[in-house]
């Protein structure tokens, strides 16, 4: 028997990627035989959160294989059925709004779009300070969208980011195996 495939997309909310790295290791370490995805932001980007070279280094240690950053290598990703699942960790609020809209000219959109035509599960763990913004219109769109799930989330802070959420990293193994059954963990806003 083959272990569950978890496609697992990172954009670049780089705040995040210490949690999200530590999310996918814990899927690793469950069992799941994960697929790296990066945004071409993502993988090029060097911020004061760490440098692209070190995370790559990192995520293909951990997953034992070379990260998809290009859309062309991300584009078989469905056709191949490559994926049991599809996990954006972290979905920034572009990515929502491209995802909401159909738009696929990243590695992530091409991945999520590829991979969604086989009408098979996509997980998305929201990390935007537009949440509550802009993007707010997105997460509904999707949260009606066959086959799309999200992580619970919540206002990281407030008082000084109103309009910002994250979602609640640690229930990602919970939430992966609602989503395959193609069930939404309750509840979405905690």
């Amino acid at each position: 028997m083959s272990k569950t495939s978890i496609g697992y997309a990172m954009c670049g909310s780089f705040c995040t990627f210490k949690r999200a790295i530590s999310e996918m290791k814990n899927l690793v370490d469950l069992g799941y035989d994960v697929l790296p995805v990066m945004s071409t932001t993502a993988a090029i980007t060097d911020t004061r959160f760490g440098s692209a070279k070190d995370f790559i280094s990192q995520i293909e240690e951990l997953t034992g294989k070379k990260i998809i950053s290009t859309i062309k290598d991300a584009e078989p990703i469905g056709p191949k059925k490559m994926c049991d699942l599809m996990l954006v960790c972290p979905c920034t609020g572009n990515t929502l709004g491209k995802i909401a809209l159909g738009i696929t000219d990243t590695p992530v959109t091409m991945a999520v779009k590829s991979h969604l035509r086989i009408l098979r599960p996509l997980l998305l763990c929201v990390a935007s300070n537009d949440a509550l913004g802009a993007s707010a219109q997105n997460i509904g769109r999707l949260l009606n969208t066959k086959n799309i799930y999200f992580v619970p989330m919540s206002q990281d802070d407030p008082v000084k980011k109103p309009n910002s959420l994250v979602s609640h990293f640690e229930l990602i193994p919970k939430c992966v195996e609602c989503a395959l059954r193609k069930e939404q963990y309750q509840p979405v806003f905690m």
